[in-house]
């Protein structure tokens, strides 16, 4: 049976802020045109696999702007998960463990 942990609500509200953060600059980063500047489009089949882009127009003052805020808070919020007062409670040994089940206790709490 898992070992059931008791996370902190801060700690918890920080690892799903962090789940919400990472999802919405990947999204984003999806949306965005392949290069931050502009270039041109390229074709290129001597390597092992073929690859194509097409032109980039590059991203915009706000969306460069707006990736940064989120690299920056999904920065913020990694170092509070990880550097958390709670992980003093264990052993190096558990602590991966415990990692682990916070990462997935959003989910957890929704299959209850």
């Amino acid at each position: 049976m898992a070992t059931p942990y008791d996370f902190p609500s801060d700690l918890l509200a920080g690892q799903e802020e962090l789940h919400q953060v990472r999802a919405e600059l990947s999204a984003l980063l999806k949306r965005l045109p392949w290069s931050v500047v502009p270039l041109d489009g390229f074709s290129d089949d001597n390597g092992w696999r073929k690859v194509e882009r097409p032109a980039s127009p590059g991203w915009t003052e706000d969306e460069q702007a707006e990736v940064e805020k989120l690299r920056q808070r999904e920065h913020e919020l990694a170092v509070f998960v990880s550097g958390h007062r709670y992980w003093s409670e264990f052993a190096a040994t558990e602590r991966t463990d415990a990692r682990m089940k916070l990462k997935h206790a959003h989910d957890a709490e929704e299959r209850r």
